[in-house]
């Protein structure tokens, strides 16, 4: 079973923050954020992206 990627996590924490969590996103380019190379990995894995692969 794998672990969630990075999308589920961003999505999980803004719901947290919705929530009144007083949790805030890191902003682009701070240190712990997810880089430009983080996005474009996690693009390699997503579902739609091997569906298309495999076609």
């Amino acid at each position: 079973m794998s672990r969630p990627g990075l999308y589920a996590n961003i999505h999980a924490k803004r719901k947290r923050i919705a929530e009144g969590s007083g949790e805030k996103m890191r902003s682009k380019g701070a240190k712990g954020a997810p880089s430009a190379k983080d996005f474009a990995k996690s693009k390699l894995t997503s579902k739609a992206y091997l569906k298309k692969k495999n076609k």
